[in-house]
């Protein structure tokens, strides 16, 4: 299963508001894997970051999850609202774990890049109206 992050807090809040958070936990917590993209992006309230808490707790050691941020791990706190249950959460996590740490510029920004890149003149391109021509002295 694939959602991003406040997609999937958005799903636990109905399942709570309908009063089947237990049967939801349940269920997510049963997939073998479980991918939580996009963690950092948008924000998150308490709320939503204690239910995220609870599933990821339901999952500890049963079930493999596989979270992506563009946030490391000493931001957390700040993005879930609460630095002590962002270190018990990071601590389930860090446990029996591998962590990928991927560095350099965005896929989707370096297409832009070499984009952007091909378009401009090279210096011994530019048009002849750029170009510096040699004059001649005029005779008098």
């Amino acid at each position: 299963m694939d959602a991003p992050l406040v997609n999937l807090i958005e799903s636990l809040e109905q399942a709570r508001a309908a009063g089947q958070l237990a049967r939801r936990l349940r269920v997510l917590s049963h997939p073998a894997l479980l991918l939580v993209d996009e963690i950092g992006y948008l924000p998150v309230n308490r709320d939503g970051a204690v239910l995220f808490f609870q599933l990821i707790n339901a999952r500890y050691e049963h079930a493999s999850t596989v979270l992506t941020s563009n946030k490391g791990f000493e931001e957390w706190g700040h993005i879930l609202g609460d630095e002590v249950m962002a270190a018990a959460l990071i601590d389930r996590l860090m446990h029996h774990c591998h962590v990928v740490n991927i560095r350099g510029n965005s896929f989707r920004m370096r297409e832009h890049t070499d984009l952007w890149h091909a378009i401009q003149p090279k210096a011994d391109e530019q048009p002849a109206s750029r170009q510096t021509r040699r004059k001649e002295p005029k005779a008098h």
